[in-house]
């Protein structure tokens, strides 16, 4: 599990980076959006993934890699949006914007720790692709649980499922990494 831990902190160093680099750009802009806006976001990037899976010609230049980035940085936003709520201007210092990224990345650490320890790394046998198709599963139940103002009857809330696609992007760029390492 060692190695796991360790493989997971990279990825978050990197998707970490650019978060913060963006805060410095942009401020915190995306404080304005509303969970849907969120969710739409990440669905954009997950369905970007699954074409770049398929197709054979890309006609942008960004690869996998980007994509679930924006992932991790995007569920990362909604659950600080959770947290929060969603506000009309922007009201987050870089630091405090990092610090809230900070306390939600351990959250899911801990349920990926968890989960992993029970699944015994699973995972590592998988497909990015069905990482990818996990991803949009997820994306579609929040979308109806959104629809549903937020109620479940007994399934787990929006929060438990922004944090699985934090782990299962995070999981993609870590056997993409690994990919990229055998070649």
């Amino acid at each position: 599990m060692g190695k796991t831990s360790k493989q997971y902190d990279t990825v978050v160093e990197k998707c970490r980076d650019l978060f913060q680099k963006k805060m410095h750009d942009y401020g915190s802009a995306w404080r304005i959006l509303r969970l849907p806006s969120l969710t739409d976001q990440i669905y954009i990037k997950a369905q970007r993934i699954r074409g770049l899976q398929e197709n054979q010609v890309r006609k942008v230049d960004e690869d996998e890699q980007s994509e679930f980035i924006g992932i991790v940085n995007y569920s990362v936003m909604a659950l600080i949006q959770l947290q929060k709520g969603v506000v009309d201007q922007p009201d987050l210092s870089v630091a405090e914007a990092v610090s809230l990224y900070d306390e939600h990345i351990a959250i899911a650490k801990t349920l990926m720790e968890n989960k992993n320890h029970d699944y015994g790394e699973a995972w590592r046998d998988m497909r990015v692709s069905s990482l990818t198709d996990l991803i949009l599963q997820k994306l579609l139940r929040v979308k109806q649980i959104e629809d549903n103002k937020g109620k479940t009857l007994v399934s787990e809330g929006i929060d438990a499922n922004y944090q699985d696609m934090i782990n299962y992007a995070i999981f993609a760029m870590i056997l993409l990494d690994s990919n990229e390492q055998e070649d």
